[in-house]
């Protein structure tokens, strides 16, 4: 059987009737009746939900944004039967660095969007023509325009070898890759397989979380960032975690309700960006352009692959937080106020050779809540390791 290894340029072209379809659907729209107090405590609040549905129904502008979107170069290709979408923006810098960079979930390649110009052409954004990067930025198996899944098993180790197949028919055999979410899992997987290849690994997000918790013992010894963040990931087990139990045991249930209602789809994004940016308090479209985060919300939508991320994201054999080998690449760390990482747990996985706590900034959507300062400190690591 031959293997198809062509790569194709690819243009988003939406009918017209999927967005006419959509605009129908939302101006029939049967809100739930809210729930007493309605806050964010029992999730999206009605209020806040039927104002975003009125923007997203008489004021967004889907062509601009695929517009915006398909300035950027596009491609697809098949690895391992699976099709890949994927962004290839070279630097006009010929010997820049490829970098591969992997969005999470409720995440997409918009996640990325205000990184592009920085990275690749860090002069025109006041920076060095040395810190420049060739940029590949693959939607994950599942997601978007490279869903659905047509078999089962990708999880981050096949996901880390397609995407070593996907640099290799790019002609790229030395880079790095960088990776939040989903993408903090799969990037230095990518480093395991390929330690030849990789150069340096840069996670931010999930990285050295203490899923379980410490003990009493071991509580003492934590310094009291530590204590904050395992305080953190304990009320999130708590109080948040239902999410991954539905689309880690039900994902075809809940892809009926993502898949058949745009409401229900937006709902269930951005319940996680109100709750994983910072501040956790503010409205999510404060701290996210209210439009990027619908051109997030759109990708799953029109592709009809709620269900499917949801199945590659969490409906695995094998769980995303099983321990793994070091791989003895270096590997950076940003971890954003808002998220939880403890290196001392992160260096059972990692050769981490750069942690960086930032405080009273930032979140989970590092590249969209704070593209400065991922830039800086990717730009940064990397600087001695090219």
């Amino acid at each position: 059987m031959t293997t198809d290894t062509t790569i194709r340029p690819f243009r988003i072209d939406v009918p017209q009737a999927d967005l006419d379809d959509l605009r129908d659907r939302l101006a029939r729209t049967r809100f739930p009746a809210p729930l007493p107090g309605d806050d964010w405590d029992t999730g999206v609040p009605v209020a806040y939900l039927r104002e975003l549905v009125a923007h997203w129904r008489d004021d967004y502008d889907w062509r601009a944004q695929e517009a915006r979107l398909n300035a950027l170069p596009q491609f697809t290709t098949t690895v391992d039967g699976q099709r890949i979408h994927f962004l290839h923006v070279r630097s006009a810098v010929p010997d820049a660095l490829p970098l591969l960079l992997t969005h999470g979930w409720p995440g997409s390649f918009v996640e990325f969007l205000d990184v592009v110009g920085p990275l690749t052409d860090p002069v025109a954004h006041g920076g060095d023509a040395a810190d420049a990067f060739h940029l590949v930025i693959p939607t994950l198996p599942g997601f978007g325009f490279s869903g659905p899944v047509a078999e089962a098993g990708w999880d981050t180790a096949r996901i880390a070898r397609a995407w070593a197949e996907l640099m290799a028919r790019l002609g790229y055999d030395r880079y790095g890759v960088q990776g939040g979410d989903i993408g903090a899992a799969v990037s230095p997987e990518v480093a395991r397989q390929h330690p030849d290849r990789v150069v340096g690994v840069h996670l931010n997000g999930n990285v050295g979380v203490a899923l379980h918790g410490p003990d009493e013992d071991e509580k003492a010894t934590l310094t009291d960032l530590e204590r904050d963040r395992v305080a953190r990931t304990e009320a999130f087990m708590t109080e948040e975690f239902g999410y991954i139990a539905i689309q880690g045991t039900r994902p075809q249930t809940l892809a009926a309700g993502l898949t058949d209602s745009p409401v229900g789809q937006v709902a269930w994004i951005v319940d996680k960006f109100r709750e994983w940016t910072f501040p956790r308090h503010a409205l999510p479209d404060t701290v996210v352009d209210r439009d990027r985060l619908l051109t997030d919300v759109m990708l799953y939508w029109l592709t009809g692959t709620g269900g499917t991320s949801a199945y590659v994201g969490y409906a695995q054999e094998h769980g995303w937080g099983e321990q793994a080998a070091v791989s003895g690449v270096p590997t950076a760390v940003l971890v954003l106020a808002h998220d939880v990482g403890i290196r001392r747990y992160a260096e059972a996985e990692h050769r981490i050779t750069r942690w960086t706590d930032v405080e009273g900034r930032g979140g989970h959507f590092a590249a969209m809540e704070e593209p400065g300062l991922l830039v800086a400190d990717v730009s940064e690591f990397f600087r001695g390791l090219r």
